[in-house]
């Protein structure tokens, strides 16, 4: 029997206390939908229009550890990340993105607020980066490690896609988005946003967020520019990547797949070239576009495509393809 003098619970609600079914019911009606739905999350599976009669898919993985910490992501940014690095890559293949599919896995203490702030970022970020794209299912299932997959489709809405094998010597090579602002913002927190025994501390990333707030937001809430793939395809792109594990990677294997080079002119680098070149998750779109070609608003030319099969050059100099390798260059600790 309850003590009636006794002040009620504050503890928070979390998915141990709560059914899948709850769970759902708690986070369904802040997702997003989607235009192209013609029914949504419910059933076994969800149907989606697809006027083209073609769509393009990806997916990809964001697992605590290798790709985000706790400490200092919120889960808004991790809903806002996990949508927005998708929808890049819809864009890169010059595709509207029209529909996502969130399966999200998470320890049983984790607080419903977690849950449900991932499902107000996933909301936010569709409705700011891709107006009319949507979460239309998925999956809910509990582990150790807090992991969000995210399946995302596109309409080519008549189009050919834009593939990376298609650059041409003579090219003209140019990026809409920014260069090394979310590497940056990594090593801000690296550095600055851990306490003296090197734990992640979300204090020390709160305040570098209020210091730094361009190259924290790059890092933890990216905006690709993804409504400019479609537009990089109606004006004639030969070829075309999101840019997520570094320019001179990600340049690397348009180079490898077309069977050309790449030189990139160090001026148009900016001030911090070794950034530039080898700072993953920026999330812009590098594209090739027919010598002498008008670049589309948005994309600013960055160098030429030359002959010489996988070469990455700066002026003309050879230069090493670094960049983010998830096998290589995680150290293991979470925080």
């Amino acid at each position: 029997m309850t003590n009636a003098a006794e002040p009620p619970s504050t503890r928070s609600e979390t998915l141990a206390d709560l059914s899948e079914g709850q769970v759902l019911a708690r986070i369904f009606p802040r997702l997003p939908d989607a235009d192209a739905a013609l029914l949504g999350p419910g059933d076994d599976c969800a149907i989606v229009a697809a006027p083209d009669g073609r769509f393009v898919v990806t997916t990809d993985m964001m697992i605590h550890g290798p790709d985000f910490r706790l400490a200092w992501s919120t889960p808004f940014d991790l809903g806002w990340k996990a949508a927005a690095t998708n929808l890049s890559d819809v864009a890169a293949m010059g595709a509207r993105p029209t529909a996502l599919v969130v399966a999200i896995a998470a320890p049983p203490h984790t607080p419903i607020e977690t849950i449900e702030g991932i499902a107000d970022g996933l909301r936010s970020a569709c409705a700011a980066l891709s107006p009319g794209c949507g979460v239309v299912g998925g999956d809910l299932s509990a582990s150790d490690t807090l992991t969000l997959a995210v399946t995302a489709f596109g309409d080519l809405d008549g189009r050919a896609a834009v593939l990376r094998s298609g650059a041409r010597p003579g090219d003209i090579v140019a990026l809409a988005g920014r260069l090394g602002e979310a590497a940056a913002g990594l090593e801000l927190l690296f550095r600055e946003g851990v306490d003296e025994a090197g734990t992640p501390n979300a204090a020390r990333a709160d305040a570098l967020k209020v210091r730094n707030p361009e190259q924290l937001a790059a890092q933890l809430r990216p905006e690709p520019p993804v409504t400019l793939g479609p537009v990089a395809a109606e004006c004639g792109a030969t070829a075309m990547l999101d840019v997520s594990d570094g320019l001179a990677i990600d340049a690397g294997r348009i180079a490898r797949a077309s069977g050309v080079g790449i030189d990139f002119r160090s001026t148009a680098l900016g001030d911090h070239i070794e950034r530039a070149l080898n700072g993953g998750e920026d999330h812009g779109l590098l594209a090739t576009f027919p010598a002498g070609s008008e670049l589309p608003s948005g994309f600013r030319a960055l160098g030429t495509v030359t002959a010489g099969a996988g070469l990455i050059l700066v002026d003309g100099k050879p230069h090493s393809q670094g960049g983010w390798d998830p096998y290589r260059g995680w150290n293991g600790a979470i925080g």
